[in-house]
């Protein structure tokens, strides 16, 4: 996942910036409060990790990059915690293998959150106590783990939600929020002029540096889906043989089809009632008029040719985006789940929220891209090979984080993440 292209910091206050972080810290154990030491310690696969751990992480992030560094006589809560709690940062040392983190049973839950509060408070004192010159080289730093911190978020919940799927109780991480009944609006599809266009951060705020350089791309006219696709329109593939058709299928795709892997989107179960969902709020039955969500970049890939049609580029979705306020059902709202689309007006719905929709493009750099030097340099960069973009945010994003220049990124087999698709097709 996603540092400041520029290692700028916004001119806010002092006491904006703590306000944030505080904010931020808080919502980190408000999403862990009603789950108990087991369910944070247990990792179900690899590519999860334990809530436990995502708490300390995040701590150990600002440890390492903003409190060592920058506040003098500051010493780590303990010499093994950058060797347990670091995730990819090379340069930052050794550290414990990712598939292993669930065996890390000490330090406990209750050390874990004596850790974050030594560090919430090291940190507060920080940010209110450094001098001017010292925390203009602070801000970007306390900027960056802000968001990294948001990021983790998303994962607690996208971890949590494949940990209990695994559970035979199907136990609800929250109750179910009462949500009217809607159906899906009509699928229309609004047409874009071709043409020469910049995408890319401006600049201006924060951003990520796989965001930038601001660039120009060339686009033939294009046309976009009103909403994403639906649950009831997965079924409709899926009832039609969509997993049974080799023609529909990228080769990679196809052979995890034949390897068992894929016969519906991650989390469903036939049952004698239809189809239900293992979701953040229990096991409940599918809703036809919400986008599906949990299925990787080859199931969307064939739902896509199967409707005749193809999911967009990240320029082409970047290029309808950046013209709709960013608003939709993000993680505040508190459904933690995909809602039904409200009507179409003059632009497409949902391009924000709910899911994220998997783009055609690859991850990989912008003309002019360069990483920073040092360990936060290992942030974005080394990761651009094999994995798809994704855009506009979902369900369990923190309000704030996305913006229309922001790149998400997974392999195109996974499916634990929030990821849905929106349609597209040439002018």
């Amino acid at each position: 996942m996603t540092i400041h292209h520029k290692m700028r910091a916004p001119a806010v206050p002092r006491s904006a910036w703590l306000g944030r972080f505080q904010k931020v810290r808080a919502l980190s154990e408000d999403l862990a409060r009603d789950l108990h030491p087991e369910d944070q310690t247990v990792q179900s696969m690899p590519d999860a990790s334990p809530t436990k751990w995502h708490l300390a992480h995040v701590s150990w992030f600002f440890e390492t990059f903003v409190l060592v560094p920058h506040c003098p006589g500051y010493t780590v809560a303990h010499p093994q915690f950058a060797y347990l709690f670091n995730s990819y940062y090379e340069a930052a040392g050794a550290r414990h293998a990712r598939f292993a983190r669930g065996l890390i049973t000490r330090p406990t839950v209750d050390e874990v959150a004596a850790y974050r509060a030594r560090v919430t408070d090291a940190m507060a004192e920080l940010i209110a106590s450094a001098g001017e010159a010292a925390f203009a080289a602070i801000a970007p730093l306390l900027e960056i783990g802000i968001n990294h911190e948001q990021q983790h978020q998303e994962l607690i919940l996208m971890d949590i939600l494949n940990l209990f799927a695994a559970n035979p109780l199907r136990p609800a991480y929250r109750p179910r929020a009462s949500v009217p009944a809607g159906r899906a609006p009509d699928l229309i599809f609004f047409d874009y002029p071709g043409g020469i266009f910049e995408i890319g951060q401006a600049g201006t705020g924060f951003a990520y540096d796989n965001e930038g350089p601001r660039h120009q791309v060339l686009l033939r006219p294009f046309r976009l889906a009103s909403r994403a696709v639906t649950n009831g329109e997965w079924i409709a593939f899926m009832e039609d043989g969509g997993y049974g058709r080799p023609d529909l299928w990228l080769s990679d795709g196809w052979a995890r089809v034949k390897a068992g892997d894929y016969s519906a989107p991650l989390y469903w179960e036939k049952t004698d009632a239809g189809w239900e969902a293992m979701t953040l709020c229990g096991q409940h039955p599918v809703d036809p008029a919400a986008p599906v969500v949990h299925v990787s970049y080859y199931e969307a890939d064939a739902y896509a040719r199967w409707a005749g049609r193809r999911l967009p580029t990240e320029a082409e979705w970047e290029v309808a985006a950046c013209q709709v306020p960013v608003a939709g059902t993000f993680l505040e709202a508190g459904a933690l789940r995909p809602l039904p689309a409200g009507p179409a007006s003059s632009h497409p719905a949902q391009l924000y929220g709910d899911v994220w929709e998997w783009t055609q493009s690859p991850y990989v750099a912008y003309p002019g891209y360069r990483p920073q030097p040092g360990a936060l340099g290992e942030y974005n960069g080394k990761f651009m090979c094999s994995q798809m973009v994704l855009r506009g945010g979902c369900c369990a994003t923190p309000d704030g984080h996305v913006r229309a220049t922001y790149r998400n990124f997974f392999y195109p087999h996974q499916r634990w993440p929030f990821a849905g698709l929106r349609l597209a097709e040439d002018a």
